[in-house]
């Protein structure tokens, strides 16, 4: 399908990579654990042994693609610092009811999206910690292994809450997702969801 003639470059090939490799082994993680902890999907899979070793190697690999990204990709590097960055559109946006018509200048990132990547970044650590405390448990007490694996099952529950919200989000925006998928974006899509971002990097005719 051929690109519109004035699609905006989103999304480099290095972060997609990095969105789906990460968004991967999440997905691996999340369902080796829903193995591990519920009985009757443990019962059905079995090798209980093989699925915790695929899940632990998989955890230890969580926080590689934002590494690699922050290492090698400058598109991921000044995506990260927008994302870390609230200004007073973002509270507007977050207040508004009609946030998704395009009245409040958004930048590359909404609200939403910033608080998700928030949530994420702190997600790989959390679970990376604890994740290595209930594995290498000899170092531990009791008490600590205890509230490690509470704080690393809450955790859990949280990301699958926050994932299933993503992925509706992203089904109900198709905009959005052909962004990921491709790396570029309709103008129409970014003016009316991203205008402050569409007419700094491509301003409209009227505007140059």
């Amino acid at each position: 399908m051929p690109r519109p003639p004035d699609a905006l470059r989103r999304f480099s090939q290095g972060e997609r990579w990095i969105h789906f490799s990460l968004a991967t082994l999440f997905g691996i993680c999340m369902l080796t654990a829903a193995m591990l902890y519920f009985a009757t999907l443990s019962t059905l899979v079995g090798h209980r042994d093989l699925v915790a070793r695929i899940h632990f190697i998989t955890g230890l690999l969580l926080p590689l693609p934002l590494l690699l990204g922050a290492f090698v990709s400058q598109p991921f590097r000044d995506d990260v610092r927008r994302l870390n960055r609230f200004v007073p559109d973002d509270w507007n946006w977050l207040r508004s009811r009609d946030r998704r018509t395009g009245r409040i200048p958004v930048g590359k990132f909404n609200a939403g999206q910033k608080l998700n990547s928030a949530f994420v970044a702190g997600a790989v650590l959390i679970l990376f910690g604890t994740g290595l405390m209930l594995h290498f448990f000899g170092f531990f007490t009791d008490t600590v292994r205890t509230g490690a694996t509470f704080v690393h099952d809450m955790q859990a529950a949280a990301v699958a809450v926050v994932a299933a919200g993503h992925m509706w989000m992203a089904w109900m925006d198709p905009g959005a997702r052909g962004g990921l998928r491709t790396g570029f974006v309709d103008r129409r899509w970014a003016d009316a969801e991203h205008g402050a971002w569409a007419a700094e990097i491509a301003p409209a005719p009227e505007e140059r």
